[in-house]
């Protein structure tokens, strides 16, 4: 009978030291985690984007804060907010905002493009300039605007070399291959195909930007090509 007890007095202390099944086990919860809450501070942390998508991601955020609150206010602490990245993210490829605004615009505005030939350099003239307002009515385009409206003269040597590669200099490119064409056409004078002649409507469109207030609506690209553009061309 001694045996007996001592061997079940042994069997039970074993129990006690062996270690229960995953299955068995307290749940995690039981000891003090909250699934709710570690979910809730996993969405809370910065998504780790690398490479085109984190550009992306900035780009995006520093158009928002052109259009949302110019480029006076722009920071580059609020575009990595926005971002969500550190600012060292935004630091390690640009070393102002100067910098990071004219990759983000070069990168988001159209690139200008060859005009159809219709028959008529009016019908061209029209095409071009509409598409060009339309991208003045875009969200890069506001960007852009956003930024013009603000320059003073310092600013503007900064973003001066931008807009005229970016803009400008293949604006007239098209425009001279415009009047080139109508020239051979006949409804263009021959001597109006000129780079002067050219810098007409880029110099208008970006008056217009700058001191009318950006608006380039369907009367405006009207009245700068009937009133403007043909009188000064036409043969």
């Amino acid at each position: 009978m001694d045996q007996l007890v001592r061997r079940q007095a042994a069997d039970r202390s074993a129990d006690r030291k062996t270690p229960r099944p995953e299955a068995e086990r307290a749940p995690e919860t039981a000891r003090g985690s909250c699934p709710v809450q570690t979910v809730a501070e996993a969405l809370a942390r910065p998504a780790r984007r690398r490479g085109r998508e984190l550009e992306a991601a900035i780009f995006e955020a520093t158009l928002d804060q052109l259009t949302s609150g110019g480029f006076a206010r722009l920071t580059m602490e609020g575009v990595a907010g926005a971002a969500r990245t550190g600012k060292a993210a935004l630091y390690r490829r640009w070393t102002s905002k100067v910098e990071l605004v004219i990759d983000a615009l070069d990168s988001t505005l159209p690139r200008p493009t060859d005009t159809p030939d219709f028959g008529s350099a009016r019908e061209e003239l029209h095409y071009l300039v509409e598409s060009f307002a339309s991208v003045t009515r875009s969200r890069a385009g506001g960007a852009l605007s956003a930024v013009m409206a603000e320059l003073d003269h310092e600013q503007a040597e900064l973003f001066k070399d931008f807009i005229a590669q970016r803009m400008i200099e293949p604006t007239k490119g098209v425009i001279l291959d415009i009047l080139r064409r109508g020239a051979e056409r006949g409804d263009v004078r021959p001597d109006a195909a000129t780079p002067l002649v050219a810098d007409v409507v880029p110099a208008m469109l970006l008056y217009r930007v700058k001191v009318g207030g950006g608006q380039v609506g369907p009367d405006f690209v009207d009245q700068l090509v009937d009133e403007v553009l043909i009188p000064l061309i036409r043969t």
